[in-house]
């Protein structure tokens, strides 16, 4: 008796773990499939050093100097809609979806290092024949724009660095999404599992105000995280993460600076913001006490106001 009970529940366990584990996978999404929603126009898709790259270019085209924006880690263009909208009347606005994220996908070569990434955005101004711009970036999207500053500083005109990653620094709070994917044993896992709701506490971590977060904006993190690829990619992205290793390159940079950063944000500390003005030569600072580790998608028009003040017009 007691055998047939054990077998019973040891049977329930199991059919408890195979529904929870079939509700729990979640198949990648084709590029077709999440086009509909997210590459509408003015998206389009451009062949870029091997990738097929998502981006949006508005407008007008008198503008010789396009501002650029440069989105983080496990973001996509979307983030910058804000800004966009702001700045498209009387300035050239390009963004793009990094390798990696978004619905370009990732590097033929799986080379997630920031100098590749450089090398992407330079290729893409190529492209696009753009000689120079205005870059602006955010956490990795900044790591790649101060990056591109110090190795072709005759490229970037103006640079914005939006809680730019680039040194090493403490968290006090990690996104649950990043934690899961720093560890290499759970990859397996990362890569077939996705609980929308890990992706709905990660984007909730990194507003100032988690209350600003809503369905249609956690929808759009956790459709464009499905895209084929994307989830194998992240884990990588953080292993060739290396902090600090090119922060003497700061030194190189000639563009005039702005340094945003949200007084909230517990992913990257604003303190950091110091070390970039000690290295930077013509740096300045804006804080904003209320926000997070995203400052320009949690209060675009507050945040594109300053940009847009220390960009110019064209």
């Amino acid at each position: 008796m007691r055998l047939a009970r054990w077998l019973t529940g040891g049977f329930l366990l199991f059919v408890l773990f195979a529904l929870a584990w079939s509700a729990a996978v979640v198949p990648d999404r084709t590029v077709a499939e999440l086009s509909r929603r997210w590459a509408a126009p003015p998206s389009t898709f451009r062949p870029v050093a091997g990738l097929t790259v998502h981006l949006r270019d508005e407008g007008p085209r008198t503008d010789r100097v396009p501002i650029v924006l440069l989105h983080g880690t496990s973001a996509s263009l979307h983030t910058w809609d804000g800004w966009a909208s702001a700045l498209r009347g009387t300035r050239r606005v390009i963004r793009a979806d990094l390798p990696g994220f978004g619905l370009t996908g990732p590097f033929p070569t799986d080379d997630y290092r920031i100098a590749r990434y450089a090398e992407f955005v330079v290729a893409l101004l190529d492209s696009l024949q753009v000689p120079r711009a205005d870059l602006a970036g955010h956490s990795l999207g900044g790591e790649v724009a101060w990056e591109v500053a110090a190795r072709t500083p005759a490229r970037v005109r103006r640079l914005v660095l939006v809680d730019p990653a680039g040194f090493p620094f403490e968290s006090t709070s990690v996104p649950l999404g990043f934690r899961l994917a720093r560890q290499p044993a759970l990859t397996w896992l990362t890569s077939r599992l996705l609980p929308r709701g890990v992706v709905e506490s990660s984007v909730r971590d990194v507003y100032g105000d988690p209350a600003l977060v809503t369905d249609s904006l956690v929808d759009r993190y956790y459709d464009l995280a499905l895209r084929e690829g994307n989830r194998r990619t992240l884990p990588l992205r953080f292993a060739h993460a290396a902090p600090g290793a090119d922060t003497a390159m700061l030194a190189a940079v000639t563009a005039p600076t702005l340094i945003l950063w949200g007084g909230k944000d517990r992913l990257i500390p604003p303190s950091t913001a110091a070390r970039f003005r000690r290295l930077l030569p013509a740096a300045a600072l804006i804080v904003y006490p209320d926000l997070g580790h995203v400052p320009h998608e949690e209060d675009p028009a507050r945040t594109v106001r300053d940009a847009a003040a220390f960009l110019g017009r064209p």
